[in-house]
């Protein structure tokens, strides 16, 4: 006896599972369990032929943008965002870097000038005490410098000084005062004759004098053919210095100023 199967009703047709779609590559057919695999989730898994795309985007139709596939629309608008950050780059973000690393160099500079400030405001006191004593050691040697008035009798300290030395005067010639910029240079041209004990004498007589004399430009030759075996003469510049008065400064200084617009 043979049993008829019964027919399947529409639901057991519906639940029958059915094939998977395969991917195609190279004109082959994937088996149906590794497409069915593959596009697990969804629909069928489709091959992605970048010739095809490339194709499709030469043959675009821009008067009707409705026909195009989505994927054109996804990459059109991946290009459009692409095309908006790098202006947003160019335009925005790239110039407040370039304002940053200015302002970081900057922070930098300023960094290292309170940093070097602040190291003399920690000396301050040590460079109070020094300009204080500056000041005393320049009052001291700016008594030392005679005014217009004491010229004379430091010339006539000089001559003593020669006198008492036991040396002979030929020359002894003021020249030219030399304005600086708080006191003046007097020369004086001064030519005499003696041993060369008695000139040893007469500087270290000038160096004890109270004031500031210097003895420049000094010359020692045979005193001559009727003069002692050991007579010399020496022919030197004594300068002696004078401190300015206040209308003596003032008017140094616009003459100096006038000299550095003539250069």
């Amino acid at each position: 006896m043979v049993r008829q199967s019964a027919p399947r009703s529409h639901q057991d047709q519906r639940q029958e599972p059915q094939p998977a779609f395969g991917l195609h590559v190279d004109g082959q057919q994937r088996a149906p369990g590794a497409a069915q695999a593959a596009g697990r989730g969804g629909g069928p898994v489709k091959k992605i032929d970048l010739q095809a795309a490339w194709d499709e985007l030469q043959g675009l139709d821009w008067k009707n943008i409705g026909a195009w596939s989505q994927w054109v629309y996804y990459f059109f608008c991946g290009l459009a965002a692409a095309a908006i950050f790098l202006a947003a780059w160019y335009f925005k973000w790239s110039p407040d870097l370039e304002t940053l690393k200015g302002a970081q160099h900057q922070e930098q500079q300023l960094k290292r000038d309170f940093s070097a400030k602040a190291a003399k405001a920690a000396a301050l006191p040590l460079y109070k005490t020094q300009l204080e004593q500056m000041k005393k050691d320049f009052g001291f040697m700016l008594k030392q410098l005679p005014g217009q008035s004491e010229i004379a009798n430091l010339l006539n300290d000089i001559s003593q000084a020669r006198v008492a030395s036991g040396l002979k005067e030929e020359l002894f010639q003021p020249q030219p005062e030399v304005t600086k910029d708080f006191y003046a240079v007097v020369p004086n041209q001064i030519i005499v004759t003696g041993t060369f004990e008695q000139m040893a004498d007469f500087v270290s007589a000038v160096a004890a004098l109270s004031r500031i004399v210097t003895i420049d430009s000094i010359d020692l030759t045979p005193a001559g053919d009727k003069a002692p075996p050991n007579e010399l003469r020496m022919s030197a510049l004594a300068k002696t210095y004078r401190y300015l008065s206040d209308e003596e400064t003032q008017k140094a200084a616009k003459e100096a100023k006038l000299k550095e617009r003539r250069r």
